[in-house]
């Protein structure tokens, strides 16, 4: 997933060498703490608003209630997170909801592609989400905080194109089983590229195409590759932050209220700072020569017609429960 870079100066110090991250040298005595896990590193711009949300906590509660953000798989891997909080290890955490589909299966929604195609299509599938994923959470003991999208999924590849059939034989990127499906509906060839080897794929000419977002085509310096971005906005994958019911539970409601509030304020931050992180990484990609362009009309009734076939497919993975998501959400399209 792509990381938007941010300065570290600007919102944290960077506490002992166990990656936590906090906004202050010591807690209030008698001072809730709490430890809240991200496997995001300190730079990540999710990161920054978990530091942001910690920050305001502490100030509004007089110090009361302080919350230390460990990064980077510091405390728990990303995939053990939502474990480790149900469990009570840790109070609270984040973790990107498509990997919560096995035990939560309507978390999935964000993994269907092409169905949201801006950044309020996604708002608006998270408000249909919202109160089934908190249903599924607090029958596991955990209660829902906010959640924020990551910039959204373009089309990157080494010549243009005006049809999907375009794609015909070309080598694209693949990560998870989901990719590797859409490439080959696209009659592209699937290639694994996992994302800690994209930069040598790319160096090495392996792939001619591949779905990501701007951003990580800046880290990636994509343009060394491939010459032309197309905006398709294939999904808009959401991080989830959450707590431990018991754990908010035991919070005097000063403190409670005071997270809920800081938590709705982080949501609405973390929403404007992923299409910021979005924008300005595709002025980068038009700075170093790369062509951004749109997709054809057809073009994107054909991706319009993969999505429909991925939601049909996903609900009947799902069963009636998906009903609760999709319905709703197609029919105010």
């Amino acid at each position: 997933m792509s990381q938007p870079l941010i300065t570290r100066r600007t919102f944290a110090l960077l506490v002992g060498g166990a990656g936590a991250l906090s906004c202050a040298a010591s807690a209030a005595p008698g001072a809730t703490v709490w430890r809240l896990a991200t496997g995001y590193s300190s730079e990540n711009f999710h990161t920054a608003n978990l530091l942001a949300m910690a920050k305001e906590v502490e100030r509004s509660t007089a110090g009361q209630l302080r919350i230390e953000i460990h990064a980077g798989n510091s405390l728990f891997a990303l995939n053990a997170i939502r474990a480790a909080v149900q469990d009570g290890r840790i109070e609270a955490g984040e973790a990107i909801m498509s990997s919560l589909a096995a035990d939560v299966p309507l978390a999935g929604a964000d993994s269907v592609p092409f169905i949201t195609s801006s950044y309020a299509d996604a708002q608006r599938l998270w408000r249909i989400q919202r109160p089934l994923i908190e249903q599924a959470f607090a029958e596991r003991g955990l209660r829902v905080l906010y959640a924020v999208a990551w910039p959204p999924q373009g089309l990157y590849s080494t010549k243009p194109l005006g049809a999907m059939s375009d794609l015909r034989g070309m080598r694209m990127r693949a990560y998870n089983a989901t990719t590797a499906r859409i490439a080959t509906l696209m009659g592209a060839v699937p290639v694994d590229v996992p994302a800690t080897e994209l930069d040598k794929a790319l160096a090495d000419g392996r792939i001619d195409c591949m779905m990501t977002s701007a951003v990580t085509g800046v880290e990636s310096r994509v343009w060394q590759s491939m010459r032309f971005f197309y905006e398709i906005n294939a999904w808009f994958p959401k991080n989830l932050v959450f707590v431990n019911d018991k754990a908010w539970s035991a919070l005097e409601a000063p403190s409670r209220d005071a997270l809920k509030a800081a938590a709705a304020a982080a949501e609405l931050r973390g929403w404007a700072n992923s299409a910021a992180a979005a924008a300005r990484s595709m002025d980068e990609l038009r700075r170093n020569g790369m062509k951004i362009e749109q997709v054809s009309f057809l073009f994107s009734r054909d991706l319009q017609r993969l999505g429909e076939h991925f939601s049909l497919d996903w609900v009947k993975q799902v069963g009636v429960a998906a009903n609760g998501v999709f319905i709703p959400y197609f029919d105010k399209r």
